[in-house]
């Protein structure tokens, strides 16, 4: 097992170990990979909702499983019956027929994984295989990893952030050395010093703010994708300064719910669906809704491909798009720096977005969301691939920030301990 801070280097110690060990036999999975290939172009942030998108060469899940099994070995009834058990223990059946792309992050999580255990690879890397995953998947993966370590002769070597994700049966772990980075130079189990939260606390309210009583009011709302139905008759009230948990195993839902709430999804205006006092449909724009609100998500972090630096990532926030079309001014840049600073990543401003590690991206794409200060905070697993203390960083300027008036937060994680103090709600989907 490998275990070491954000940006501690594990993904070049891996890429090395990969080196010297090549072989036909090794199968390597990274946080990466579960979002789609690096050099996946066509993929945009609404893509996922955009089912008009889809053409008739968009694969299934299903083919795309066939076409995996056929290329890592013959088609045995032992590897029939092998591929059938990781189905029924990852519920993968009842996704078979679903276009890939319209997978959720954790079903895709779950697909990757069963592509590459579907091989019986001698040597198998896997980079935080946790992450996305409900508390169920997981239990069931720790179950699976033992099984096969010991029944089938695997060398299974795991690269995580968690200490809590390290499984019993580990006999070895290597701890990578913390950065000499300044701002990584704590213990990992301690929380780097802050900058002084007061300031946040008092940050002035904008004149422009939204100050509505109700920020987002749905009635009997549906989405359907062909015969799948994702939401059936949902009424939902999200008041001024709630703070809602949003909670529901993988498939459930939750991001699509999202994607209504952030104007991504072209469903949201045949539903009744009012943000922020206006009702969908009766004249605001995608932009009107966007500048009043902060989002992350594992599609966000899926949807940035360009080599940009750092800073011009966070800078996006403030213009809603994925990447940055305008170079931002001086006064734009001292506001990115600050929220980085406060996320502990302003040595990164003017480092590739794409060369920094995926914990750090995440950091990048938090501070993106919370850069316009904005009136609703929406974060889609947030802490994705964060350790232990830049988990609990995140959560202290979250509570923080939800301190102050005229601020809403809704909140994904499969994870309950990384939900924040200040929620105060809950909301817990359940699959149709």
């Amino acid at each position: 097992m490998l275990f070491g801070r954000n940006g501690s280097g594990k993904t070049q110690f891996v890429e090395r170990m990969r080196h010297q060990m090549a072989t036909d036999s090794l199968r390597y999975l990274a946080f990466s990979d579960a979002y789609g290939p690096a050099t996946d172009k066509a993929y945009y942030l609404q893509l996922r909702w955009n089912q008009h998108d889809i053409d008739e060469e968009t694969p299934t899940v299903e083919q795309l499983m066939e076409k995996a099994f056929l290329q890592t070995g013959p088609d045995t009834s032992e590897r029939r019956q092998w591929l059938q058990h990781l189905y029924d223990l990852f519920g993968m059946q009842q996704l078979l027929d679903k276009y890939v792309i319209l997978l959720s992050s954790g079903e895709l999580r779950k697909f990757q994984l069963i592509k590459t255990l579907m091989s019986h690879p001698q040597t198998l890397i896997l980079d935080n295989p946790f992450i996305g995953l409900d508390s169920k998947a997981r239990l069931l993966l720790r179950q699976l990893l033992q099984e096969v370590t010991s029944k089938e002769q695997l060398t299974l070597y795991l690269v995580l952030s968690r200490k809590e994700d390290i499984p019993d049966f580990t006999n070895e772990i290597i701890q990578l050395p913390q950065s000499s980075n300044e701002a990584n130079s704590f213990s990992d189990d301690s929380i780097a010093d802050l900058p002084d939260l007061s300031v946040l606390r008092n940050l002035p309210v904008r004149a422009d703010d939204y100050q509505a009583p109700v920020v987002i009011d749905m009635h009997d709302v549906s989405i359907r994708y062909g015969q799948r139905t994702i939401l059936q008759d949902l009424n939902w009230t999200v008041k001024n300064g709630d703070r809602w948990a949003l909670t529901g195993q993988n498939g459930s839902g939750k991001s699509t719910l999202l994607s209504l709430v952030c104007a991504d999804n072209p469903q949201s205006y045949a539903c009744d669906i009012s943000l922020f006092g206006h009702q969908r449909g009766h004249g605001e724009s995608i932009w009107d809704i966007k500048r009043h609100i902060g989002y992350v998500s594992p599609e966000m972090h899926r949807s940035y491909l360009r080599d940009l630096p750092t800073l011009h990532v966070v800078a996006s926030g403030l213009k809603d798009t994925v990447g940055l079309y305008i170079r931002p001014t001086a006064e734009e840049c001292e506001r990115c720096l600050w929220w980085m600073r406060l996320f502990g990543i302003e040595h990164l401003a003017q480092r590739s977005f794409m060369k920094i590690s995926s914990g750090e991206q995440r950091l990048a794409l938090v501070a993106r969301a919370f850069v316009k200060d904005p009136e609703l905070l929406v974060l889609d697993e947030p802490l994705h691939g964060l350790d232990n203390p830049n988990r609990e960083r995140v959560k202290q300027v979250i509570d923080t920030f939800c301190q102050r008036p005229n601020k809403t937060l809704i909140m994904v994680t499969h994870y309950v301990e990384d939900f924040p103090s200040c929620i105060n709600k809950q909301l817990d989907l359940k699959r149709s």
